[in-house]
């Protein structure tokens, strides 16, 4: 089943600047959305191992992202990254880390930004309509 989201302008400016400044490492954070929209890129720092090649958002504002949705603010939409030598499709590492919970995941290479929902079955691609 397709499915159409809204992206503010600035949630794909912010995606873009934080990949192109993260290179040669992956960028990573929250998606933050009200409704069917994802209003926010908010950048987390990248506590994996090794953040050339992989990527693990750093709890504390996974923690914070869920506190704050709680209380009645933003809700945690999906979550994105970089693929700094890639291209923004889901790799073999994130079909391993995917926990098939419905969120979406943004994924940046090449100045490129594509959006997957992490379904039961895998990822699919999901269309991404640029709003302001």
């Amino acid at each position: 089943m397709g499915m159409t989201i809204e992206v503010t302008s600035g949630t794909i400016a912010t995606l873009r600047e934080e990949a192109a400044k993260a290179a040669p490492e992956e960028c990573c954070g929250l998606l933050i959305g009200l409704g069917a929209r994802v209003v926010e890129a908010r950048p987390a720092a990248n506590v994996a191992a090794d953040p050339s090649c992989h990527f693990e958002i750093d709890p504390a504002a996974l923690f914070a992202a869920h506190r704050a949705a709680r209380n009645g603010g933003p809700q945690l939409f999906g979550y994105y990254h970089s693929h700094p030598d890639g291209h923004p499709v889901p790799s073999a590492t994130d079909c391993e880390h995917a926990s098939g919970d419905d969120r979406v995941w943004a994924i940046i290479a090449n100045g490129q930004v594509a959006f997957w929902r992490d379904g039961p079955s895998g990822f699919a691609a999901v269309d991404a309509t640029i709003v302001d």
